[in-house]
């Protein structure tokens, strides 16, 4: 497949985003010498991105695209809840592996509630939702039953469990990130046993308002990101 020479500097500028921002940070890194790295005017740079935030964006969005690819083995493959979470956990970290030091370098901004690279924002929404529909399919196409109100929050927990594991594999020292991969196998067993609790009555008042205050905690997340 041929590019266009659009798509080539568009490339080129993204390319040596990345590049700066693991020699220097992000917040160190201006589009100036994001132009200058790649060879292009500092007008073409803002056309293709207006600001340091598009790239970043565009670095979410890649990832995605990659980490939809990789885990589509195991989801058709895999009926059993466990061993699809796990497979898709496992995924997000591995395909994020090659960017560890640039995810480093941009953490405290995106950590920002005032940032619109803050998974809260408005920016990220639908890239948000995008990732969260893709738990919703780990879920539906799973062998497990589970009560309605559980189900239809779930995928939004299981968004929520991956911000913390990526949290987690950012400043994580270990050799392949294995300490990553190790609380992602004890907490995807977790889960799944957890889960297999939810039906009991003697819980249904418990989850129905476990899952009311995580309504109202990422509401109250969503609102803060927007007001700022």
């Amino acid at each position: 497949m041929t590019t266009t020479k659009g798509e080539q500097t568009r490339a080129a500028i993204f390319g040596a985003a990345l590049e700066l921002f693991r020699e220097h940070g992000y917040e160190a890194t201006t589009m100036r010498a994001i132009a200058l790295k790649a060879g292009v005017s500092l007008g073409s740079s803002y056309h293709y991105f207006p600001s340091k935030d598009h790239l970043v964006l565009m670095l979410y969005r890649h990832l995605h695209e990659l980490h939809r690819v990789a885990c589509a083995p195991v989801l058709a493959q895999r009926a059993a809840f466990g061993p699809r979470l796990r497979g898709v956990i496992r995924a997000i970290v591995m395909t994020c592996e090659p960017f560890h030091e640039v995810a480093g370098s941009i953490f405290g901004t995106v950590a920002d509630p005032r940032s619109p690279l803050n998974p809260f924002s408005a920016d990220s929404a639908p890239l948000r939702e995008e990732v969260i529909a893709l738990y919703a399919d780990v879920v539906a196409g799973s062998n497990s039953r589970l009560p309605d109100d559980l189900a239809r929050e779930l995928p939004r927990l299981l968004w929520l469990y991956q911000m913390g594991i990526l949290y987690l594999w950012i400043m994580d020292r270990s050799p392949g990130r294995l300490r990553t991969l190790d609380v992602i196998d004890e907490t995807s067993e977790l889960i799944v046993q957890l889960l297999g609790l939810a039906n009991l009555p003697v819980l249904r008042r418990s989850r129905s308002r476990a899952l009311a205050l995580v309504r109202r905690v990422v509401e109250d997340a969503y609102f803060s990101s927007k007001a700022e």
